[in-house]
Order: C-alpha cells, then structure tokens, then sequence
C-alpha cells in the first residue's frame, strides 16, 4: 500500500527560479527508480514563496531506501543548497484548516 507525503519547501534568497525547477524535476526522478505511484502530483507555491508538492511513495520501504540511490541522494543534495526542506507546519497557510496554495 503507497503512502502520501506532503513535502515543503522554502527557497533561499535569489535561489527561488532553481528551487523551483529542482522541485519539478523532483517526481521525474522518483519515479524513473519506481519509487511513487502514478498518481497524480499536485505541487504548488504558498504567499510567501514555500513550495509544496504531494505524491505517493509506492511504500514506506521505499521511501527510506531512496536516499541510498546515488543520482537520487545527488538531487536532494542540490535541492538543499538552494532550499530548506521546512515542516508544513512551519508555512503560514498550515494555520488555516483548508490550506491554499497557487498552483503550479
């Protein structure tokens, strides 16, 4: 059975465009190494920048096994040079009980 996760993001100062891209080629990848489902993506920007992104790991094995696959853990690290990866509860959407997001 997959599981969904919902990641957040905050692009550092003058890094946001890279962030972004990162974060677009991000499901790509995990999904060229058969770790997440097919189900449809959903990735989105808050008022202040954060990025969100939510798609299904195929399982829980699979998740912590990703970052043992070099070009995977090569794309996180890239990733978090130009973004912090932050708790969704840190974004000031999280406060509200229906979240919005600008789609992306």
């Amino acid at each position: 059975m997959g599981i969904l996760v919902i990641c957040s993001y905050r692009p550092r100062p003058g890094h946001e465009e890279e962030a972004r891209l990162l974060m677009q080629g991000h499901v790509p990848l995990l999904r060229q190494h058969d770790l997440i489902t097919d189900r449809a993506v959903v990735q989105g920007v808050g008022k202040d920048g954060e990025l969100v992104e939510i798609f299904e790991w195929e399982s829980v094995e699979k998740s912590r096994g990703a970052p043992g696959i070099a070009e995977i853990g090569a794309h996180w690290k890239a990733m978090s040079e130009v973004m912090d990866f932050v708790p969704l509860a840190s974004l000031p959407e999280s406060q509200h009980a229906f979240a919005h997001f600008n789609p992306l």
